[in-house]
């Protein structure tokens, strides 16, 4: 007898997906027999909780060779982040990513310690988190260590503890190998195959025959079963990641209430903003089984207390997930709300920071200095929320043309828990501020622009895959006439981007410059010629050298393909 089937649900791999299927506009359609069956192998699936295996008959022995290796994996994912770097609705916004990043970290530190996350993984994969502008409530594990964050699960969790349990699941997701075990469950399918198809609906733009191209791909529904999280998987990332998280230092009360927050929103008829409810299922036993280990962990504590801090970054992934018109204005019209000052101060707090940042968006700078005010009287005594709205401020004085104004408000208070030469909102903001200060005081320009290169400089040494960090770098260079090292690090920026036949290009057009001497004026001063000589020359030994790396990398590149 056959076991029942459930509601259709979204696999992990197919929040990505339909997401580009149903936004991305830009890329060239494919042909629709292709993406009929890439629809039905990767986005739907039937859900048969009592039928699965046991967890002891999928983990593969010591030598198994079914799954893919690390290497395999980690390429594969490289595939799909490069599309999905390119995707509009991609965003690097430091603010959000810094929060995001000091949840992840521990989770790293405390998987590696407790022997979940082996060292050979821990080098080889990316371990990136990449956010998405989605309103959806959504995170997902991608092969090679890649994870996906929608901004509307930041929004609509209540504190760290919640949001670090969700990425703890995810974690232990790609820690356990259950993606690539998935891949490589009965070798019915390549991996190289999976990323053709997961490339070809990437590729693919939005059409309103898609609906009639589905059924050329029926037949390719049963392969979509070696792709499904079973509920064996589900409950093992249930407990490696709440041991991971707990010993992380995050509060085990946060699993339980993101499971009752879900459970919640389950029982009003999903229509769509939880796709998290639809590829991680929620049963009685993994709840229970949750709520078992918070009790064992320590006693139950009193409801979750939204900080200011939190309500604060939660506003602002609410604002940037939803750029419409008509939602900001909304934001101005929940901040006049008469009941606003009934509620508690960090929801107050979180109210007044996104109607600024709506404000300033569009483009109502008096709207939102007024709005900054009020919060600013809201957070002075909590240090992390007073230099989020520090950072804000800055931000909106610089969208509004001042940049000297946006460096007062960046500097004016640069205490509190993070130094502001080392945090990568400050300093990428202080970059932007350079590049826009005012040629009114050549020498103080000139002196800020160089003050910022070796800022950046010294973060891409430690952190080459910034891609962002590159691209100012860039920009600075450029406006400092020093186009050989501009383009060696627009060609790093695309490198941090896994886009290496971009990244060849740049370093393609510098060393035709190197070979023509150098477009940049040269000083009368022979001692200073001299230097510059040195430096081009120094300049061009390491082109050539990240030429011949790069060009060795877009060839292994292609033979992925």
């Amino acid at each position: 007898m056959s076991p029942p089937r459930g509601p259709l649900a979204l696999t992990p791999t197919a929040f990505i997906l339909t997401k580009h299927l149903t936004s991305n506009k830009a890329l060239a359609p494919v042909n629709r027999a292709l993406l009929a069956i890439v629809l039905a192998t990767f986005c739907i699936s039937n859900l048969s909780p009592a039928w699965a295996q046991p967890v002891s008959a999928q983990i593969p022995t010591l030598g198994d060779t079914s799954a893919m290796s690390s290497s395999e994996e980690r390429r594969l994912g490289d595939r799909i982040a490069r599309e999905i770097y390119r995707d509009p609705d991609y965003l690097d916004d430091p603010v959000l990513a810094e929060y995001v990043q000091g949840i992840w970290q521990p989770l790293l530190a405390a998987a590696r310690s407790r022997g979940d996350l082996s060292p050979e993984l821990a080098e080889r994969f990316a371990w990136e988190i990449m956010l998405g502008r989605d309103r959806t409530v959504n995170a997902f594990a991608l092969p090679g260590g890649y994870l996906g964050v929608h901004l509307g699960l930041i929004a609509v969790v209540s504190s760290r503890d919640e949001l670090a349990s969700v990425l703890g699941h995810e974690l232990s997701h790609v820690t356990q190998r259950h993606i690539s075990r998935l891949m490589a469950k009965q070798g019915q399918m390549a991996p190289w195959m999976i990323g053709a198809m997961v490339l070809g609906a990437l590729a693919a733009s939005k059409s309103v025959d898609v609906g009639n191209a589905l059924i050329v791909g029926g037949q390719a529904v049963a392969a979509q079963n070696q792709l499904n999280f079973s509920r064996d998987r589900e409950r093992e990332a249930d407990r490696v990641g709440f041991g991971v998280m707990t010993q992380a230092g995050f509060e085990a009360q946060g699993f339980v209430s993101m499971f009752d927050k879900l459970q919640q929103a389950s029982r009003l008829n999903d229509n769509g903003a939880y796709p998290y409810l639809r590829s991680h299922p929620l049963t009685t036993e993994r709840m229970a089984d949750m709520q078992a280990r918070q009790l064992l962990a320590a006693p139950p504590p009193g409801p979750t207390t939204l900080t200011l801090e939190h309500a604060l970054v939660a506003a602002r992934a609410r604002v940037l997930s939803n750029s419409d018109v008509d939602a900001l204005r909304a934001w101005q019209a929940e901040a006049d709300s008469a009941s606003l000052r009934t509620l508690a101060v960090p929801r107050q707090a979180g109210v007044w920071y996104g109607a600024a940042l709506a404000a300033s968006q569009l483009r109502d700078f008096a709207q939102a200095r007024l709005d900054l005010q009020r919060l600013r009287g809201l957070v002075t005594g909590d240090p992390r929320a007073a230099r989020l709205a520090r950072l804000l401020q800055a931000e909106i004085v610089l969208r509004a043309g001042d940049a000297s104004g946006a460096a007062a408000a960046l500097n004016a208070d640069p205490t509190g828990p993070t130094a502001a030469d080392t945090a990568r909102p400050e300093l990428l903001l202080a970059a932007q501020i350079a590049l826009q200060t005012s040629p009114s005081g050549q020498a103080e320009a000139g002196a800020a622009l160089t003050a910022i290169t070796t800022r950046l400089q010294t973060w891409v040494a430690l952190q080459p895959r910034d891609a962002q960090a590159w691209q100012l770098l860039s920009s600075a260079q450029s406006a400092q006439h020093q186009p050989l090292r501009a383009l060696r690090a627009d060609a790093e920026a695309q490198v941090a981007r896994l886009d290496y036949a971009a990244a060849l290009d740049r370093l393609k057009a510098a060393q035709a410059i190197s070979r023509q001497g150098g477009k940049s004026p040269q000083s009368s001063n022979s001692a200073s010629s001299a230097s510059q000589a040195a430096a081009d020359h120094i300049d061009a030994s390491i082109i050539d050298t990240r030429q011949r790396q790069v060009a060795s990398m877009l060839r292994e590149q292609t033979l992925d393909h």
